[in-house]
């Protein structure tokens, strides 16, 4: 479905960089801004730093002069807004709507042309001619206490339910992990070995009558499936109570 994010009077440079890369994580690249701060806003040197590569974005991005100009092809307008309007379109959470808009029986009665996602000014929000305009208006869930939010941070959170809700990214798989060789039975015998000896010198182990306390080391040690690194640990802590046992006999 046809997505556009519109900015209106944006007052920042580098919030314009930041939105920017929000979208294009998403994969979106229709970005449209109503009378910003800055007539060269998409060239200023903080709009591209924010960005970080989104360079596409902002060499195919408009600037124009009314909300009316940057509404052509798009059906369905969202503002969004953290203060309520006292009449105008319902205000409901992004995922809520979002689900609702890309029902499949929606989909197949009503069609919509296009998406666009309004945003207001850092300093002053939204005007309400521009949210009664809209269809709804989208209100993140945040903390009572402190629902303000960057404007990137605001467009990355609404770009991001809207391209789950179309379908979302696979995740790319994971790498195989290349695991090392296991130890063979020679590297295990002799790490059972240097464990005996160890058991004998601490008085663990009798060696006159070691019972199964051996055979079930081994068993343990099978289960495990060490890999030689693991062997050599083991065998320096063998090593070490060996030596603090001579160290008690003196």
């Amino acid at each position: 479905m046809k997505t556009r994010f519109v900015l209106i009077e944006t007052s920042h440079a580098g919030n314009v960089g930041g939105v920017a890369r929000a979208m294009k994580v998403m994969g979106f690249d229709d970005l449209v801004l109503v009378r910003p701060r800055w007539a060269n806003v998409l060239r200023r040197e903080e709009t591209i730093q924010r960005a970080s590569g989104a360079n596409d974005v902002l060499a195919q991005a408009r600037i124009v002069e009314t909300l009316d100009d940057a509404l052509d092809g798009v059906s369905h307008l969202c503002a969004t807004a953290m203060t309520p309007r006292d009449f105008g379109p319902p205000t409901t959470s992004p995922r809520e709507h979002f689900a609702a808009l890309t029902a499949p029986e929606r989909l197949a009665t009503q069609p919509e042309a296009g998406v666009a996602f309004l945003f207001g000014s850092e300093r002053f929000g939204m005007a309400n001619d521009d949210v009664y305009r809209c269809h709804v208006c989208l209100r993140i869930p945040t903390h009572a206490q402190f629902g303000s939010l960057n404007l990137a941070a605001a467009v990355q959170l609404v770009a991001y339910d809207w391209r789950m809700a179309l379908g979302g990214f696979d995740a790319p798989p994971a790498a195989p992990a290349s695991a090392p060789p296991a130890a063979d039975a020679a590297m295990v015998g002799g790490l059972l070995t240097h464990w005996a000896q160890a058991l004998v010198a601490i008085d663990f182990l009798d060696p006159q009558a070691p019972k199964k306390l051996l055979p079930r080391l081994n068993q343990l040690l099978n289960r495990a499936q060490l890999v030689p690194e693991e062997v050599h640990i083991l065998r320096g802590v063998a090593k070490a109570v060996l030596q603090t046992a001579e160290r008690a006999k003196r």
